[in-house]
C-alpha cells in the first residue's frame, strides 16, 4: 500500500489509515473531525528542532539532516518510527501521514514518507 501525506485540515474525507505526525495537537481540529487511527507524537521532531526550523524553507536541508539524526538516536523517536514502519507494513490500506503545517513541501511528514518509501 502507498504512503501519502496531507494536511489534517484538508484531508477530512481521505481514506486509509490516518496517522497524525505532529507533536502538538492541531488548532481548531476536534478529535472527532480528525478521525485518527494513530497519533504518534514521539515520531515528530523535538520541540527544540521544530522551533529552530520554524518552517523556513531555506533551513529545510539542515532540518532534514537533524530530524533524521533524531529518529536514529533519540530512543523515544526511534521507537515511534519503528511503530510507524510496522503500521505501514501491516496495513491493508494506504497510510496517510497527517500534519498541520501550511507548507506542504517542507515538513516532517515529507521526510517520514521518504524514509518509509526507502525502507
Amino acid at each position: 500500500m502507498a504512503v501519502k501525506i496531507a494536511r489534517i485540515y484538508d484531508a477530512k474525507d481521505d481514506k486509509g489509515v490516518r496517522v497524525l505526525t505532529d507533536r502538538v495537537w492541531p488548532r481548531g481540529v476536534s478529535k472527532e473531525d480528525a478521525n485518527l487511527d494513530h497519533w504518534l507524537k514521539e515520531v515528530a521532531p523535538t520541540s527544540d528542532l521544530r522551533k529552530w526550523f520554524n518552517h523556513d524553507p531555506q533551513l529545510f536541508g539542515a532540518f532534514k539532516e537533524k530530524y533524521e539524526k533524531e529518529l536514529r538516536e533519540n530512543d523515544d523517536q526511534k521507537e515511534a518510527f519503528e511503530e510507524l514502519k510496522q503500521i505501514v507494513k501491516e496495513s491493508k490500506q494506504d497510510v496517510l501521514l497527517l500534519f498541520a503545517a501550511k507548507d506542504t513541501e517542507h515538513n516532517q511528514a515529507v521526510i517520514l514518507k521518504e524514509l518509509l518509501e526507502n525502507q
